[in-house]
């Protein structure tokens, strides 16, 4: 029995241990920043279809620290879709967050990260995406399934259109990335974003260049019926990473009008759903509370003053005079309490998580 009590407290001991081992930043401090952009830039790397996101709020930060000096970071972050596509090479920094009353995307996801000599890696992710409803105007554009048949014949004339205005070169469809639709006065107004890749066309049947010199863009078309076009063409390859594949860059699948076989949903390009899902014990995210417990301190019991019986009346018809009780006045002092003592109102708790909001 003493053998087993001293495993049993052993193994108190070094769960307490561990929970002492678990380290809580604010979510707006220099190393959740540094940690959560690091994340930002890897997510945007693994996402190989529609736009970049970039940081919203840090939600939640936790540091793990191991005897051998490493830190494993878990993070809860949210990020909003941006309207710099993944091949543009722009810096998310430079790019500009898609306001509520266009749709806003918003992606929550749980990163875990490997701090090891100071340099910050990305170990696995889970992510879910969706769009935002809040201050959804009557009357504004709404995004559109990107398999919705008016909207694939929209993009089809303004992609004709481009290629017959433009000298020596053609353009096929790699990507639709938006469609969205405002009923007006002349019937339903489209607009729709999709990415053009240089192709090589003989009798009609094009093929797309993979070379990473073929130029590229995105466009945006407008209209009901004749649409306007305007394109950005991207100065350079911006080169993507499978997170299912290690056999180097790829380029995102071509998006044929009439057929639309696409994997990430309908309205909008989610994020890669999970990276490492063998991690996923540190991945909560928001579908599955934290199992953690934080050790508290029992609570001090302190036994309540025993309660004094009153002394029983003496009976008149005994004649002992001891057996008489004898009523004491007792005198209350009034005195001040010490400063030291005076009970103080507590201070309002400094709040770590979740940080500031950068946009909306």
């Amino acid at each position: 029995m003493h053998l087993l009590g001293i495993t049993v407290a052993l193994g108190l001991l070094g769960g307490i241990w561990a929970q002492l081992n678990v380290l809580r930043p604010k979510c707006d401090s220099p190393e959740a920043e540094e940690a959560a952009l690091v994340a930002q830039d890897y997510l945007n790397t693994q996402h190989t279809h529609g736009y970049k996101y970039a940081l919203n709020r840090i939600e939640e930060i936790k540091i793990h620290t191991v005897p051998d000096g490493s830190e494993t970071y878990v993070l809860e972050i949210e990020l909003l879709e941006t309207d710099c596509h993944v091949l543009d090479p722009t810096p998310v920094a430079n790019c500009t967050v898609r306001p509520k009353h266009l749709t806003a995307i918003e992606g929550d996801c749980d990163v875990v990260l490997k701090k090891v000599a100071g340099v910050l890696t990305v170990m696995a992710f889970k992510c879910k995406t969706e769009e935002s409803r809040e201050d959804i105007c009557i009357g504004c554009s709404t995004l559109l399934p990107l398999n919705h048949t008016q909207g694939l014949d929209f993009v089809h004339a303004s992609l004709i259109k481009l290629n017959n205005v433009t000298q020596n070169l053609t353009y096929s469809l790699l990507e639709i990335g938006r469609m969205s639709t405002q009923v007006v006065a002349g019937g339903p107004r489209y607009k729709a974003e999709f990415v053009v890749v240089e192709a090589n066309c003989i009798n009609d049947t094009c093929a797309i260049l993979n070379e990473t010199m073929a130029a590229r863009g995105i466009c945006i078309s407008e209209g009901t019926n004749d649409p306007s076009i305007n394109c950005k063409m991207f100065p350079t390859l911006m080169p993507l990473v499978d997170a299912d594949t290690t056999t180097g860059h790829v380029l995102p699948p071509q998006v044929h009008v009439g057929s639309v076989p696409h994997k990430h949903g309908f309205g909008h390009h989610k994020l890669t759903a999970h990276h490492n899902p063998h991690m996923s014990g540190y991945l909560s995210a928001e579908s599955v509370e934290s199992t953690e417990v934080v050790p508290v301190a029992p609570a001090l019991i302190v036994p309540a003053a025993e309660t004094v019986s009153p002394s029983p009346v003496a009976d008149d018809s005994s004649s002992d005079a001891s057996s008489v009780s004898v009523e004491v006045p007792i005198t209350l002092v009034k005195r001040e309490a010490p400063a030291s003592i005076v009970a103080q109102a507590p201070a309002a708790p400094v709040q770590l998580c979740p940080g500031r909001i950068r946009f909306f």
